[in-house]
């Protein structure tokens, strides 16, 4: 059990040998070990267990990945792929984890962790004087 797991309690779990197609949304952490096919949003933890089996399309806050998950995944966090994990598919995120012997088979875009928009100082503030353009006649 990593140090996410050891956080966090698992708040739901679709176990080994269950099926689930839709779209999950869910707060807290959830932990999947069965076949999902959809698409998972969260600002909250997803954990991927050994034996899961998912096709589907993710956003979510973090997720730790231990099963193979095919599909496209986006997070706000982070992404752990432990040595048995497998993604196949386009990741984004601001801090990406990978441990030996874990696979990823597409592109990886780091986006910044802060995502607050920087406001330039217009003149005004810079305290330089506004001035209109000269129109030519």
């Amino acid at each position: 059990m990593n140090q996410q797991e050891k956080k966090e309690e698992v708040k739901a779990f679709l176990g080994e040998g269950t099926e689930f197609k839709g779209l999950l949304s869910f707060e807290g952490t959830v932990r999947i070990d069965g076949k999902f096919e959809g698409e998972v949003v969260s600002k909250d933890t997803l954990i991927v267990g050994e034996n899961a089996v998912m096709s589907a399309e993710v956003s979510v806050g973090t997720i730790v990945v231990r099963g193979k998950i095919t599909g496209n995944i986006a997070t706000t966090k982070k992404i752990e792929i432990l040595s048995k994990g497998e993604i196949i598919g386009n990741i984004k995120t601001p801090l990406l984890f990978v441990e030996e012997g874990a696979i990823l088979d597409g592109k990886c875009e780091m986006i910044k962790r802060d995502k607050k928009v920087t406001v330039l100082p217009t003149k005004e503030s810079a305290g330089l004087e506004a001035r209109a353009p000269a129109v030519a006649s």
